[in-house]
Order: structure tokens, then C-alpha cells, then sequence
């Protein structure tokens, strides 16, 4: 086997929900201009009882139970995330223990940034491959809230929390990517464990119209396929902008593009899986459809991902 499947999913966010206009009494903005240049309406925050383990946790639990696999199945925990509690030990350690899975097992936390999920599915299927394992879960959360500067209303705005689990096989059916980094210290980053969110707008949305595009287009191209042939393309949620204009650049219907961030806002990490579930739990995914998720982030991050469900 030389690919990966996913073949559940599971999701939460914090019981905490900010509007548009609860911000803009922190600080200057409007409902209206927020949603004009993100498309975001709501994001989640978590309160003094959630935290980014427990967030990771239910998600987990919920992709398992969904799977019908057994917690004995599992070979590997990524966890893909900026934000954890812990500095060390792992979050994915702490998802091994909380869940009862094997203790002969690879538990890693990964950070990619806003790609994390897709950097996380193909280290996933290394991990798989090498080991002779029958499943891995992976794992996208993010307690962003918690790394925001609320003074700055050009990255207060954008950013929630939330967590995304899938459970993932091997397979020898559909599967390829690209991945790829251009190293950068400057666009995106957050500088120290207890720092902040520096993001240089501008210079996000102008990375992401030009490179996602070209990656959409390798890794469709490397799959044998053309755009025409994928049935849903699941994008990483930073801005409803960047989602029209890419869909427009591949000539793809806006229908085919799965579209949760007026919900959520950008959870980073978090962000592809919570848009895919969303898909799944609606119906809007069936069997045998092929998808494309794609994500770019800190660090000039980028990959793709066309599987077949």
C-alpha cells in the first residue's frame, strides 16, 4: 500500500462564541468591515474550564467512535498545532494516555503552521507505511485566543479556536501531494512560547493567490486528473477572499469549495480538518468522490493533498 485514506472524522469547538461586533467593542473595527474583507461572522474561544488538550481530546474521541476501530488499533498520534499547553510533554503523548491506545505507539506534536494538517496527513502516511500500521489518528487543534494581541485589530480579528481529528489507513487506492517551505521568519510567526500573532496581511494574501494555484494544479496534475474530475476542494479557512480568488484562478465552481469560516474563523492547524468534517456530517462527501485539501502558512509553508473518499 502505498497511499492513505481518510475514513472518519471528528470535530468541537470552545463553548465560547465572539461575535463581529463583540470585537468591535475591544477594539476599533465593524461587522461590517470585518466581514467585507474576511468573510468572517463568529469565531470560538475557550473559556477558563476548556483548554487545547481537552479540545483535542473529545475530537479525537469522536473520529475513533466514528471509525468503529478499536483504541488498540491505533499506531500513531500527530498532533498538528501552534498552540499547545504544554511546551513538553506532547500533546499527542497526552492523547495516547487520555485515550487508553497502545504504548508501542509514535505520539508527536507537528508545527506547520496553517498547513499542519496537510504536513500532518503525509508524515501520517510515512508513519503508516513504515510501521505496518493499521490506522494513526491525526489531529489539528488550536487555542489561538490565547495568542492574540486584542490591541491589534489586523490579527485579533481573524483567529479562533478549535480542534479537528481524522482517522487515517492505508490504502492502495487514489492518493497524491506536494508539499513544500520557503523558509520565512517575517510573514507569519509567533516568536516565543508565551508570544503573540504577528501576521503581515498584505503579504499573506498575495503568497497564497500565487502559490496555492500552482500547488492545486502539481498535485491534481500528479494524480492523473484534471480539476474537472474533484468533486469537493477543501481549503485551508484564513479568508474568504483568498478562497474566491483561487477558485476563480482554477476555473472551479465556488460550489465545489467547502466554506465554514464565517463559523470558526482562521483556527490555523485546526482549520482543514474542521471545514472537512463539517462536509462529511452533512452528507456533502460520499463514497468513491475525490477530494482536494490544500493549506499554506507560517514559515512560507504550502501542501496538497487528492485523496478518494
Amino acid at each position: 500500500m502505498t497511499g492513505i485514506k481518510i475514513i472518519s472524522t471528528g470535530a468541537t469547538a470552545p463553548s465560547k462564541v465572539v461575535s463581529n461586533d463583540d470585537l468591535a467593542q475591544i477594539v476599533e473595527t465593524s461587522d461590517e468591515w470585518i466581514k467585507q474583507r474576511t468573510g468572517m461572522s463568529l469565531r470560538h474561544y475557550v473559556t477558563e474550564e476548556e483548554n487545547h488538550t481537552g479540545l483535542a481530546e473529545k475530537a479525537a474521541r469522536i473520529a475513533l467512535e466514528r471509525s468503529g476501530l478499536k483504541p488498540s488499533d491505533i499506531g500513531a498520534v500527530i498532533v498538528c498545532t501552534v498552540s499547545s499547553d504544554y511546551f513538553s510533554p506532547s500533546t499527542a503523548c497526552l492523547i495516547q494516555g487520555r485515550l487508553g491506545l497502545p504504548k508501542d505507539i509514535i505520539a508527536f506534536d507537528l508545527s506547520a503552521g496553517c498547513s499542519g494538517f496537510i504536513f500532518g496527513l503525509e508524515t501520517m502516511r510515512g508513519v503508516l507505511m513504515s510501521r505496518g500500521c493499521k490506522a494513526g489518528l491525526l489531529i489539528g487543534a488550536e487555542v489561538l485566543s490565547k495568542k492574540m494581541d486584542m490591541t491589534d485589530r489586523s490579527t485579533c480579528v481573524l483567529f479562533g479556536d478549535g480542534a479537528a481529528a481524522a482517522v487515517v489507513v492505508p490504502t492502495d487506492g487514489l492518493y497524491s501531494s506536494v508539499i513544500g517551505v520557503d523558509g520565512d521568519e517575517e510573514m507569519i510567526h509567533i516568536k516565543s512560547p508565551n508570544g503573540l500573532i504577528h501576521m503581515d496581511g498584505q503579504g499573506t494574501y498575495k503568497f497564497a493567490v500565487a502559490t496555492v494555484p500552482k500547488v492545486i494544479a502539481e498535485t491534481v496534475e500528479k494524480a492523473g486528473l484534471t480539476y474537472d474530475e474533484i468533486d469537493h476542494f477543501i481549503l485551508h479557512q484564513a479568508n474568504l477572499r483568498i478562497i474566491e480568488s483561487i477558485a476563480k484562478k482554477v476555473k472551479q465552481p465556488m460550489d465545489k469549495f467547502v466554506v465554514n469560516i464565517d463559523k470558526y474563523g482562521n483556527t490555523s492547524a485546526a482549520s482543514v480538518g474542521l471545514a472537512f468534517d463539517e462536509a462529511m456530517q452533512k452528507g456533502e462527501i460520499k463514497p468513491g468522490e475525490k477530494v482536494l485539501l490544500c493549506a499554506f502558512g507560517a514559515g512560507r509553508t504550502w501542501g496538497a493533498v487528492v485523496m478518494e473518499m
